[in-house]
């Protein structure tokens, strides 16, 4: 089975590397990206959460000199995704993000944020029900940049002003959100109500019960929804404690990844490659229509973006076996072979 290279909108982490340390260095980015490879993920977006304007700074000035540095990274990512700090600081959408570093949506910040940058951000997340949001998407949109509302209390008009206004994805549905919600006015219907926005789901079995994501993905309909991995440095990792935006955060033996003593989920450990098998398994969509999900969709959101700023993907190509197991990838010139699962170490030819 061929597709496109999978692609992850929402990635803060990986393979023991975290994208948003102001030290992330060269050799640190390559070896996530190489790993993320192996999943079949041919681009990315690295993820920035909420912090101090000063923080956000250095954290996007180290991860695009490891970017522009590196050998995997040129190819791989295009941009980034600057998760807040325009979010919900109320108890249970505030999630892992720092509350006291969320302010007034300002509209400048991004490009106050990007300037100097050899990489645009090219996704921002926020909550439309704050102060000025609205103002903040029209003018993300006018930079050429995605928006998406996550970490949000909004309800269905607030929603719909965004959608509106321009936002056009959902970030995580379903999480970033407080345990006890209104039984049916509340941010999950009003985000899956609205059709101008594509939702992205996280299928670890973890953020969402499976036959919660199969009623979901139903309601999104055909093209409207994606999977995203909301990866830390847990991802493709052993269980343990890993460095995520300043905290510590521990990797249960079940796959959960949590902030250190809490209870509050702080990312996931998920590769996209077990996403797609998740699906599968659990009756959610066919092989194919998963590659869709984690491919096709979310390069298409993305196209217009790449458009207006002449970003061009590499070309690439991933080869499935019929369970979904990754045999072959290729990015550009660059190719990785998986002959077989007992394999030690994939073949390796044109090095990126």
């Amino acid at each position: 089975m061929l597709s496109p290279g999978l692609v992850d909108l929402q990635v803060n982490g990986f393979a023991g590397v975290d994208f948003n340390d102001a030290a992330v260095t060269v050799a640190a980015l390559d070896r996530a990206l190489e790993a993320m490879l192996a999943t079949g993920v041919t681009c990315c977006l690295p993820t920035v959460i909420t912090a101090p304007e000063p923080v956000l700074r250095a954290r996007l000035e180290a991860l695009d000199a490891a970017v522009a540095g590196s050998r995997l990274g040129p190819l791989m990512c295009p941009g980034f995704h600057l998760e807040g700090p325009f979010l919900n600081p109320a108890e249970g959408y505030a999630g892992c993000h720092p509350p006291e570093a969320m302010g007034t949506p300002d509209p400048a910040l991004p490009a106050r944020l990007e300037a100097g940058l050899s990489r645009p951000i090219l996704l921002l997340t926020l909550a439309p029900e704050r102060p000025n949001a609205l103002a903040c998407i029209r003018a993300a949109r006018a930079e050429a940049r995605l928006v998406a509302i996550g970490h949000s209390a909004a309800d269905f008009a607030e929603v719909a002003a965004a959608a509106e206004a321009g936002a056009t994805l959902s970030t995580h549905l379903g999480n970033g959100l407080p345990q006890s919600l209104p039984k049916l006015a509340n941010p999950i219907f009003a985000q899956l109500a609205e059709d101008q926005l594509c939702a992205g789901f996280i299928a670890d079995g973890i953020h969402l019960p499976p036959a919660a994501l199969r009623v979901m993905l139903r309601a999104k309909g055909q093209g409207r929804a994606f999977l995203v991995t909301d990866a830390t440095s847990a991802a493709a990792a052993p269980p343990g404690r890993y460095p995520f935006a300043g905290m510590v955060v521990e990797r249960g033996a079940d796959g959960t990844v949590r902030q250190d003593g809490g209870r509050t989920l702080a990312g996931s450990s998920l590769c996209l490659d077990a996403a797609l098998r998740n699906l599968v398994a659990w009756g959610a969509a066919t092989p194919h229509e998963t590659l869709r999900l984690a491919g096709e969709i979310p390069a298409a959101l993305l196209a217009p973006v790449l458009a207006a700023r002449g970003i061009t993907l590499a070309p690439s190509e991933a080869k499935w076996s019929p369970s979904l197991r990754l045999r072959r990838i290729r990015l550009g010139s660059a190719e990785r072979r998986f002959p077989d699962p007992s394999d030690h170490e994939p073949e390796i030819s044109q090095d990126a």
